[in-house]
């Protein structure tokens, strides 16, 4: 007798369910398969390393913008300076109105570099006005120019003490004759370091016509009797940083000894040797033209 069926479509109890087929497709024979979640402390970690990599990700761009700012104070504050230096240096060298300190130690450099600067025919030129006789205007004319020596090779012993303890640089000199060739006349520039050396020189120096430059003689010419013991006077005379000495005697080789004393005082010879070297000191303490401004004559 065949059993009967539920008329709903599902086993009645009892009934062996065993090889039928799940109605959802699926066999009651198999575990059902379930969705393996992660477990609770590993998103605890992963939340972890997201919030460390966040903070060093933030950390990094502040240190980034520090530097940042750093770099750019540096930048500014180099510009800053370069800027700063530059309007210096175009308000130092741009040109300007002398003051007048700047204008007198321009004189003082100008005059103090002419023995160095200017040709030995420049200290010494090849002729030199003078007054003569009735204070008519005539010519002593250079014979020759001597090498240029140390200061106490070319003075007497007692003057070279005096210009060495002033710091004497150099000695030059140089022998005229006066219009007529009867007098010699050699005139010499010892260079001192400065004015106030010169002043200081000369205020030791004194005026004794006896000492001061010794003469220089120039063989196979009207000179070459001038010697120490035919100087008739001696004597200087201060401009800028030079002393500026002066002896005369006669061309013949007369010796002081053989000449009156009067003659001496009032003989023509002394105020023309007098004129000569004072132009020569003259020519070199003469005042230069001063420019207006730093750079020339445009401020």
């Amino acid at each position: 007798m065949k059993a009967r069926r539920s008329t709903s479509g599902l086993p009645r109890a009892g009934e062996a369910t065993s090889g039928r087929s799940n109605p959802l497709g699926a066999s009651t024979g198999r575990r059902a398969r379930v969705r393996a979640w992660p477990a609770a402390n590993s998103r605890t970690r992963t939340a972890a390393r997201e919030r460390a990599e966040l903070a060093a990700l933030q950390q990094g761009v502040r240190f980034r913008r520090i530097f940042v700012v750093l770099v750019g104070a540096v930048v500014a504050v180099s510009a800053l300076v370069v800027l700063l230096g530059t309007i210096g240096l175009l308000n130092e060298t741009r040109s300007r109105p002398l003051t007048p300190s700047e204008q007198n130690q321009y004189k003082q450099e100008e005059i103090a570099r002419r023995w160095q600067a200017w040709p030995a025919t420049g200290v010494f030129p090849e002729e030199v006005k003078y007054l003569g006789l009735d204070r008519a205007q005539q010519y002593a004319r250079r014979v020759g120019i001597a090498p240029e020596t140390e200061c106490g090779k070319g003075v007497d012993a007692s003057v070279a003490g005096v210009l060495d303890s002033h710091g004497c640089v150099t000695l030059l000199r140089a022998t005229y004759v006066d219009q007529t060739s009867t007098f010699v006349i050699t005139v010499g520039v010892a260079v001192l370091k400065d004015e106030e050396s010169r002043v200081s020189a000369g205020e030791q120096l004194g005026q004794d016509d006896r000492v001061g430059v010794l003469p220089v003689a120039f063989p196979g010419t009207v000179t070459e009797r001038f010697g120490t013991e035919q100087r008739q006077r001696t004597g200087w005379v201060g401009a800028g940083p030079y002393l500026v000495f002066s002896t005369a005697g006669y061309a013949d080789g007369r010796t002081r000894a053989a000449i009156p004393p009067e003659e001496i005082l009032h003989s023509e010879l002394w105020p023309a040797a007098k004129s000569v070297g004072n132009q020569i000191a003259y020519f070199l303490a003469d005042p230069p033209k001063v420019p207006p401004c730093t750079q020339g004559n445009v401020c």
